[in-house]
């Protein structure tokens, strides 16, 4: 029996939805990093970009355990001596760009190279609930009842 390699003829790619309101956010990029890679499909192929093209609405409502709201911090350098500078995860959220807590949780769940890169085009991220993807009819995929522990109680 001889090893599947899908080409790009054997690519189906589909567009998922999925509302990340009262979602934990790691669980959330877990799965979304999963769908963005292709694993949940058969035609898996590591070099591929087989995966789905993803939707995320509800980004601000995302939920973090314990105390990673106010503890989680993002860092970035200005590139000056001692520009080390860093926000809280709770700064970001309530911030212009909420959404970014949501993207640096999948990228950082996806492996670090030029396929990851291409992969994150795949994904797009919203802080409401309006997108202008209705055109590409998403299907909608439940987080939340996958498991009882991907919302926070």
């Amino acid at each position: 029996m001889k090893t599947f390699s899908a080409t790009p003829a054997d690519i189906d790619k589909k567009w998922i939805i999925i509302d990340a309101e009262g979602v934990v956010l790691g669980r959330l990029a877990s799965i979304v990093a999963m769908r963005l890679r292709g694993k949940h499909k058969a035609t898996f192929t590591p070099h591929m970009d087989t995966g789905d093209n993803v939707i995320i609405i509800n980004a601000d409502k995302v939920q973090m355990t314990g105390k990673k709201r106010t503890d989680k911090r993002y860092y970035w350098h200005t590139g000056h001596p001692g520009g080390i500078k860093f926000r809280t995860a709770e700064q970001i959220l309530e911030g212009q760009f909420p959404e970014r807590v949501v993207t640096a949780a999948v990228k950082r769940m996806l492996p670090g190279n030029s396929l990851s890169r291409k992969i994150m085009t795949n994904l797009r991220v919203y802080a409401g609930s309006e997108h202008p993807h209705e055109a590409q009819a998403p299907e909608v995929l439940d987080v939340k009842s996958m498991n009882s522990k991907n919302t926070r109680s």
